[in-house]
């Protein structure tokens, strides 16, 4: 039996960062019998924006940026610039989601190799790329919504740059964009990150504790009626 989970989040949102060792345990003692569909949602679609707007009484882009770092200095297995969104700011997200959802193709069209590398982390080549975006904004501070930034990061993973240019500048990697947030607004996905359970009847969103995963998808697995009505 296989369980799929759609995991809902924003390449720039810190709890995705921090909790991509969450995702790496679950499919490392679930190696069979989990699917993980990743899938994007636009909190920093305007980012600047939203910050001025959430964090307006709080400091702003400052206050968030200190935010930020007493989240991170919480853990002990990833790093943060203290430059981000004070000195190094990307307008959006989207352009980082447009060229990922390229990857993405290509590796369901079979163009890149979609096998797990022991050497990304057991991650697949579309995996390990979303982790370097995140991992080149929040430890290096690098702008990933330029294309520049973008380009550098896949061509250390030595992917066909001219076909990932391709599927954005056609409008294949926008189309399936869209079906991300066709998805996250049919399951009323709150935020990022958020893992859609048995077809929408189970959200796990934030900060969830892999005890909370793990129960869940046990729960699923054990359950083959588990797709019925409940009782309660």
């Amino acid at each position: 039996m296989t369980i799929k989970i759609e995991y809902f989040s924003d390449v720039l949102c810190v709890w995705a960062y921090g909790g991509q060792i969450r995702v790496d345990e679950l499919k490392r003692d679930f190696p069979a019998e989990v699917e993980i569909e990743y899938r994007f949602v636009p909190i920093f679609a305007a980012a600047h924006h939203n910050i001025q707007q959430n964090w307006q009484d709080k400091g702003g882009a400052s206050g968030f940026n200190c935010h930020l770092k007493e989240v991170v200095n919480n853990w002990d297995h990833v790093q943060i610039d203290p430059s981000i969104w004070t000195e190094v700011a990307p307008e959006s997200s989207t352009s980082a989601h447009l060229y990922l959802k390229a990857i993405q193709l290509l590796a369901r069209q079979g163009v890149i190799d979609d096998t797990p590398v022991m050497e990304y982390h057991d991650r697949t080549a579309f995996e390990q790329s979303v982790w370097l975006f995140r991992d080149a904004f929040f430890a290096k501070a690098r702008n990933i919504a330029t294309r520049a930034v973008q380009d550098d990061i896949t061509a250390q993973l030595q992917l066909p740059l001219d076909a990932i240019h391709a599927l954005i500048d056609c409008g294949q990697a926008h189309a399936e964009l869209h079906l991300d947030f066709e998805a996250s607004q049919l399951y009323k996905v709150p935020g990022s990150p958020t893992m859609v359970l048995n077809e929408g009847r189970q959200l796990l969103y934030g900060n969830v504790g892999y005890r909370i995963i793990d129960a869940n998808v046990r729960e699923l697995l054990n359950n083959q009626h588990h797709g019925q009505a409940s009782w309660c």
